[in-house]
């Protein structure tokens, strides 16, 4: 089982809303991934496998965790999955 943290800058509207759409999809494809929501200050500490957030925060991080999945469109299942999915490609 994987774990991921869902999290934008300030851990409020947009990344809720993304953590719902993304249980969902993980929930709809039975993807072996748990989420749990944050924000940025959330990184201290993680300990887990990778981190889902907009797009624009993935290159800011990509020093900072093991895997970035970043997310253009919120609310765009197919997105969320075809990129989870990609994530789960590269853990084979």
């Amino acid at each position: 089982m994987y774990k991921a943290l869902v999290a934008c800058r300030a851990g409020m509207g947009s990344s809720i809303l993304l953590k719902i759409k993304v249980d969902q999809v993980i929930k709809e494809n039975d993807f072996p991934i748990v989420t749990e929501h944050g924000n940025l200050d959330s990184l201290i500490g993680f300990n887990g496998d990778l981190i889902v957030t907009m797009e624009d925060l993935t290159e800011e991080l990509k020093d900072k965790v093991k895997y970035a999945v970043g997310i253009r469109n919120i609310v765009d299942k197919d997105e969320i999955k075809e990129k989870l999915e990609a994530y789960l490609e590269t853990q084979k």
